[in-house]
């Protein structure tokens, strides 16, 4: 099934054309719990790796046996989606209070190697803002599962570009760790349908003079919005019951339109996505450079909790605005920082080494 992100509430070009020189192009990825193939784009799918080529290992020394076994994590996940809507059973609940307690790979040691966590295979076919080296049409993220690494003690990523069509036979079955830090870290296996999608920078990072506009302008829709409406019901209309008086109040708020604001609607796509702009929502704006060439560097891939939240409803898909599947809004279970975590990489060479931002 495609995924189609709703049209923007305004034409923000339209009240603000000075946004056309700050519009950029991203690739909503639309993560859906599903069984992907070698040969499709993915998270947390088979890869399309050579079977004579080394699996990424980590090789720093941290440590490696406490965490979760990720065996568990499958389990515990399927387990999750199988009681959803009932409780768990007696011969559930002790299977979870198992996957919970002691040392999980006790003869793993700090030094030992760690394959690396297959996080997203990324075809430039599907993926219209996927551009990497010469002549590479395919991206492949993995990353240690553990949040240890460097100053930052952070995640460490690794991406790996290459021709698809050079890999004969794919590497099978794929190494995968045997146990990981935070059940956050490991991303469930989804299919992608990837959507291109028109994005506008963030508002800190616009002219002190649109951004003022900007602000006067959501003012006053917000005045607007605060205008009594004389159709809408009230506490002094005659209803023969409360119960007639709320229903009258829930038809009129569904009514109502939603609140907009440039953050929240015409800005930056919320989800897991390539391309685009990066948000600073939390730290405000900071720069993030290539330290080989001084290049700024876009957003390469941005991970995100959510597909949307309350704050960025009107980026839910139309094919998913029916019930409340948490599917939808957290399909792939994954939270690293405080929430998302974006792959910086330089335009003028992608083998520049990568850079990290998290929000």
């Amino acid at each position: 099934m495609t995924r189609t992100t709703p049209a923007r509430p305004v034409d923000i070009e339209a009240v603000f054309p000075a946004l056309a020189a700050h519009r950029r192009t991203a690739t909503r990825l639309h993560p859906r719990p599903g069984a992907p193939k070698t040969e499709e784009s993915s998270l947390a799918g088979p890869l399309l790796w050579p079977a004579d080529e080394p699996w990424p290992l980590c090789t720093a020394v941290h440590p490696k046996g406490t965490g979760h076994r990720l065996s568990h994590v499958h389990l515990r996940r399927r387990m999750q989606d199988g009681a959803r809507g009932r409780d768990y059973t007696d011969e559930e609940q002790l299977l979870l209070e198992g996957m919970t307690s002691g040392l999980h790979v006790p003869d793993l040691g700090d030094a030992d190697p760690l394959p690396l966590l297959a996080v997203a295979q990324l075809y430039t076919r599907d993926v219209p803002d996927l551009v990497g080296p010469d002549g590479c049409d395919l991206l492949q993220v993995f990353w240690c599962p553990f949040e240890v690494h460097g100053p930052d003690r952070t995640i460490d990523v690794v991406l790996k570009w290459r021709r698809a069509g050079d890999v004969g036979t794919a590497l099978t079955p794929q190494p995968e760790p045997p146990v990981v830090g935070r059940e956050e870290c490991v991303p469930s296996t989804c299919v992608l349908h990837p959507e291109q999608v028109v994005e506008h920078e963030y508002l800190g990072l616009l002219g002190e003079d649109l951004q003022e506009e900007i602000a006067e302008w959501e003012e006053n829709l917000l005045d607007e919005e605060d205008g009594e409406d004389p159709n809408a019901p009230s506490a002094q209309a005659s209803y023969a019951t409360y119960e007639e008086y709320e229903a009258a109040m829930a038809a009129a708020r569904a009514e109502e339109p939603d609140e907009i604001d440039y953050m929240s609607d015409p800005s930056v796509a919320p989800g897991w996505k390539v391309g685009g702009y990066a948000s600073w929502h939390l730290t405000g704006p900071a720069p993030v450079d290539c330290a080989r060439c001084g290049t700024p560097m876009p957003p390469l891939l941005t991970v995100d909790t959510w597909e949307c939240d309350g704050s960025s409803r009107s980026w839910l898909p139309v094919e998913d605005r029916a019930g409340e599947d948490p599917g939808v809004i957290d399909p792939v279970g994954v939270y690293l920082g405080r929430g998302q975590m974006r792959v910086h990489t330089c335009p003028a060479d992608p083998t520049h080494p990568h850079r990290l931002g998290f929000q």
